[in-house]
C-alpha cells in the first residue's frame, strides 16, 4: 500500500554544537556515515518522490544534498521563514490539493531522525497506512527505552507491542518529571511520541478547518505558483502540529501503531554516544578512537586528523571542530542548550557559522581569515559549475590541486589542470566550469579591501540564486 512522504526539515542546531550550528543544523551534519537527512530521504525512497519542506535559509545545503546523493524528490517547499510544523503541515496539505491529491495518503516524518531497524519500520508504516485509509489519523509510537524526560508520551489501549495492527489512543502527555516518565515505562501502555504521523490529505484539512482555522484560512489563500507565500507565512501563527491538530482529536479519530524501529532523535550528544556504541571507529567517521591512560569510557568526536588522548579522566563527551572544542560530562550533554544561549547573548557567529559553507555545486572551508588576505579551499562536485559572478572589492589567485576544470573569465574559456594557478582580476566576470566525472579542488587566496561573501554580483546561476 503506498503513501506520499512528506519530510520536515527544520531545527536550530543547538543541541549538537559545535558540529551542528544555525545554518548548518544536524539533518546535514556528517554524524553517521551520511547526514541524517539523506538517510531520511533514502528509506522513504522505496514508497515514491515525495515532498521536502524546509526553510529557504537551508536551500544551498538542501539542493546539494538532492544532486549529490542523487535523491528522488518531487518537491522542495520552500518557507520563507520556519513557522513550526503545523503550518509546513498545512502548506504540504495545501499543495497536494493543488496538485489533485487532497484523497492520497500521506506519511509525516522529521529529516533529522535514526531509524536503525527497518523491516519493523515498514510494517509499522504499512498498519499505518491501512489505518488511515479507514479516515484515521496514525501516529508511531516508540517502545521507551527508559524513562526518558524529553520526549512527550502516547497512552494507548492495548499494551501488546504490535506492529502490524493500530491501536487506539487514549491521550497525549507533555514531556514528564523522571517519576512521571519512569511510572510510563512501569505501566506499559506509553510510548514516545517521536512526531510520526499518517493521514489522508483531505481528512486533515478538515481538522484544520475545524481545529486551527486561522492557519488554515491564511494557507489556503497559498496561489497555484506559492507566488505569495511571503506574504502568507509573515501573518501566520508558529503552533505546532500536535498543539494545533493532534491533541484536540478524539479518541475515535486517532490510532496509534506501537513499535521497535530502533527509532533516535539523536537529540543530544549523549544520544549519538548510544547510537554509535559498537560501531567502527573509521577513518572518515566522526567517531573517533582515544588514547586513554588510567581513564576509561571517554567519547570523542572530530573530524579533525588529530591524535586524541585523556589522562585521569572517566566518562567525558569531548566534540572538537576547527573553530571551538566543547567537552561535557556524560548525562550532562542536555546543557549545551544552555552553553549556545550563553555564547548567543555576547552576539558570537560560532554559534551559527562554520569555517566552512556547502553549495549546491559542493562546498568550500575558509583556511585563513586575515585583515590583508583571505584563503580557501574549493571542492566543486563532478558535472557541477560555480555562478558566472564578479567582486568589486577583492581579486582571486586560484591554485588548482585536483582535478581538471574550465575556467570561464570574462566570457573566454581557460582550461587549468592541477598544478597551475589563473588569476582573476578585481572586477572581472568569472565561474568554474567542472565537465569531468571526478571532483575540482583549488585554492583560492583572495587580495583586496573587503572579503565578505555579499560582495558579489551573480550574471548567471545555474540554481536560482540572486
Amino acid at each position: 500500500m503506498k503513501f506520499i512522504p512528506v519530510i520536515l526539515s527544520g531545527g536550530s542546531g543547538t543541541r549538537l554544537w559545535p558540529i551542528s550550528r544555525t545554518k548548518y543544523p544536524k539533518q546535514f551534519c556528517e554524524l553517521l556515515d551520511k547526514p541524517l537527512q539523506t538517510l531520511t530521504i533514502e528509506r522513504l525512497q522505496k514508497y515514491g518522490a515525495g515532498l521536502l519542506v524546509t526553510s529557504e535559509k537551508l536551500k544551498d545545503m538542501t539542493e546539494k544534498d538532492i544532486i549529490q546523493n542523487k535523491l528522488k524528490i518531487e518537491k522542495v517547499l520552500y518557507e520563507p521563514v520556519g513557522k513550526n510544523t503545523a503550518a509546513a503541515v498545512a502548506l504540504a496539505c495545501k499543495f497536494l490539493e493543488l496538485t489533485g491529491r487532497a484523497d492520497e495518503i500521506v506519511g509525516v516524518f522529521s529529516s533529522d531522525a535514526l531509524i536503525l531497524k527497518t523491516q519493523e519500520f515498514d510494517q509499522a508504516l504499512m498498519a499505518a497506512v491501512q489505518s488511515a485509509a479507514q479516515d484515521f489519523v496514525v501516529t508511531l509510537g516508540i517502545q521507551p527505552r527508559g524513562p526518558e524526560t524529553g520526549f512527550g508520551y502516547i497512552q494507548v489501549k492495548e499494551r501488546a507491542l504490535n506492529t502490524q495492527k493500530a491501536t487506539q489512543v487514549l491521550k497525549f502527555h507533555e514531556k514528564p518529571t523522571l517519576e512521571k516518565a519512569q511510572s510510563f515505562v512501569n505501566d506499559g501502555h506509553y510510548f514516545w511520541n517521536a512526531g510520526i504521523f499518517i493521514f489522508k490529505v483531505s481528512k486533515m484539512i478538515t481538522y484544520f478547518k475545524q481545529h486551527e482555522s486561522e492557519v488554515w484560512n491564511l494557507i489556503n489563500e497559498l496561489s497555484a505558483d506559492l507566488s505569495n507565500i511571503e506574504d502568507i507565512y509573515a501573518r501566520i501563527k508558529n503552533i505546532s502540529l500536535d498543539y494545533a491538530i493532534i491533541e484536540k482529536l478524539s479518541a475515535d479519530q486517532l490510532r496509534c501503531v506501537p513499535c521497535d524501529i530502533g527509532w533516535s532523535d539523536v537529540g543530544s550528544w549523549d544520544a549519538l554516544v548510544e547510537v554509535t556504541e559498537g560501531l567502527p571507529f573509521g577513518e572518515n567517521s566522526l567517531k573517533k578512537q582515544p588514547v586513554q591512560i588510567a581513564s576509561k569510557a571517554n567519547s570523542v568526536f572530530s573530524k579533525q586528523k588529530k591524535k586524541y588522548s585523556v589522562i585521569g579522566c572517566d566518562d567525558l563527551i569531548i566534540v572538537d571542530t576547527a573553530d571551538a572544542m566543547m567537552i561535557c560530562k556524560k548525562g550532562e550533554s542536555q546543557k549545551v542548550k544552555d552553553l549556545v544561549d550563553t555564547l548567543k547573548v555576547s552576539g558570537d557567529k560560532i554559534i551559527s557559522e562554520h569555517v566552512f559553507e556547502n553549495r549546491p555545486w559542493g562546498r568550500f572551508e575558509v583556511l585563513r581569515d586575515e585583515p590583508n588576505y583571505k584563503s580557501k579551499i574549493i571542492r566543486v562536485e563532478a558535472g557541477q559549475k560555480i555562478s558566472y559572478q564578479s567582486h568589486a572589492k577583492r581579486s582571486e589567485h586560484w591554485v588548482m590541486v585536483k582535478g581538471e576544470a574550465i575556467v570561464v573569465l570574462n566570457d573566454k574559456e581557460h582550461i587549468v589542470k592541477q598544478g597551475e594557478h589563473i588569476l582573476i582580476p578585481q572586477g572581472a566576470k568569472h565561474r568554474v566550469i567542472n565537465r569531468t566525472d571526478s571532483v575540482v579542488e583549488f585554492i583560492e587566496v583572495q587580495v583586496g579591501s573587503y572579503f565578505g561573501e555579499d560582495d558579489i554580483v551573480r550574471y548567471q546561476d545555474e540554481y536560482g540564486r540572486k
